[in-house]
C-alpha cells in the first residue's frame, strides 16, 4: 500500500478554499521539478508533489516503457491505480477535504494524469497534461468521466509526445463524456509560457464553477 508516510513527496496546504495541485514531473525529475510552476498556475493554492516510483537508468519516471513512446500499459494500469490510492490517503493524511485537487504533469508526469484521469477519474477530476499523449494503447476505457475536465497543451512538432496520439486521447476523453480543452502550439516537447498563462486561467474558470456550484 502506497501511503503519505512510505511514498515521497512534498505537501503545501496553500491558503484554505483555494485548489491544491498534485504536480507530476517528467522522466529524470523529482517532488521539486513543477514547484516553480505552482504559484504561476494558482497563487495561494497548495500543492501535493510525489516523486515517480519506477527508476530508468537512475531517472525517476511514473511507469516502465519498452522504448521511447512504447509504454509498458500493464504497467501504467497499476501504477495509475497506485498514484490514485495514494493520492486519496493524502487528502485524509493532511486533511484537506473536499478541496479541489488539480492534476498537473509534464511529459512522463503528463502522461501518468492522463490515466488516472481515464481510470480512475474519482481522484483528480480536474487534469493539466503539458506534452503528454495517449499512455494506454490497446486498452478499452470504459468509465464514465461526466463532470471531469482535462486541459491538453500540446506542440505541433513534438517527437516525444506525438500529436496525434494528443488528439486521440482528447477524443477519448470526450467520448467518456470528459469536457476536454486542446490547446496547440508549434513547437516541441516543453511548456511554454503561453501554456502557463493558458493554464492558469483555466484553473481559475474551472476550481470556481466548483465553488459555485
Amino acid at each position: 500500500m502506497t501511503t503519505p508516510q512510505t511514498w515521497p513527496h512534498l505537501f503545501e496546504a496553500g491558503t484554505a478554499g483555494s485548489p491544491v495541485l498534485l504536480l507530476l514531473h517528467g522522466t529524470g525529475g523529482d517532488e521539486h521539478d513543477l514547484l516553480p510552476l505552482a504559484d504561476r498556475l494558482a497563487p495561494g493554492a497548495g500543492y501535493l508533489a510525489p516523486r515517480g516510483p519506477v527508476q530508468e537508468h537512475g531517472m525517476n519516471r511514473w511507469f516502465r516503457r519498452f522504448g521511447e513512446g512504447v509504454f509498458d500499459v500493464d504497467d501504467v494500469v497499476r501504477r495509475a491505480a497506485e498514484l490514485a490510492g495514494f493520492v486519496e490517503r493524502a487528502r485524509s493524511h493532511y486533511g484537506f477535504g473536499d478541496r479541489q485537487l488539480v492534476a498537473v504533469g509534464f511529459s512522463n508526469g503528463a502522461n501518468i494524469a492522463l490515466a488516472m484521469a481515464l481510470l480512475h477519474p474519482q481522484a483528480a477530476p480536474r487534469t493539466i497534461a503539458f506534452s503528454g499523449m495517449y499512455p494506454l494503447e490497446g486498452r478499452t476505457i470504459d468509465a464514465d468521466l461526466s463532470g471531469t475536465a482535462v486541459a491538453l497543451f500540446n506542440g505541433t512538432s513534438d517527437a516525444m509526445a506525438p500529436i496525434d496520439s494528443a488528439i486521440r486521447v482528447g477524443s477519448i476523453l470526450e467520448s467518456r463524456g470528459a469536457e476536454v480543452d486542446r490547446n496547440v502550439r508549434e513547437g516541441g516537447h516543453g511548456i511554454h509560457p503561453t501554456e502557463v498563462a493558458g493554464a492558469a486561467a483555466w484553473i481559475t474558470s474551472h476550481t470556481k464553477k466548483v465553488r459555485d456550484d
